[in-house]
């Protein structure tokens, strides 16, 4: 195997490791988000447990954050609580920070 090959091993073997970090980091944050807005709502014990596991579940409908942002939006909205849209959004970017720190110390 020449230079140019271990180095290519080597990216591809990195983006799959930042990937597979990433895709931690989402569903960790979707967690931490559930239980944040459960907490928001109410929602407490293994009923809390269960919405955040909702949250988690949702963010498979589509690429991206919209589809987690839609559903605790509306169920936020359903529940009468007092969140703007870019409270909530600052929210996720906050916990998705969260999740990466803490998923870099568990490491």
């Amino acid at each position: 195997m020449n230079t140019f090959d271990q180095r290519k091993d080597g990216f591809e073997k990195k983006f799959a490791h930042d990937e597979e970090l990433q895709f931690k980091a989402q569903a960790r944050r979707n967690k931490l988000l559930g239980l944040w807005a459960a907490d928001l709502m109410g929602i407490t014990g293994d009923d809390a447990d269960a919405y955040a596991k909702e949250v988690i579940k949702a963010d498979f409908e589509e690429a991206g954050d919209d589809d987690v942002f839609r559903k605790v939006r509306a169920d936020f909205d359903a529940k009468n609580v007092d969140q703007s849209d870019h409270q909530l959004r600052r929210t996720m970017d906050e916990l998705l920070a969260t999740a990466m720190e803490q998923i870099q110390n568990e490491a």
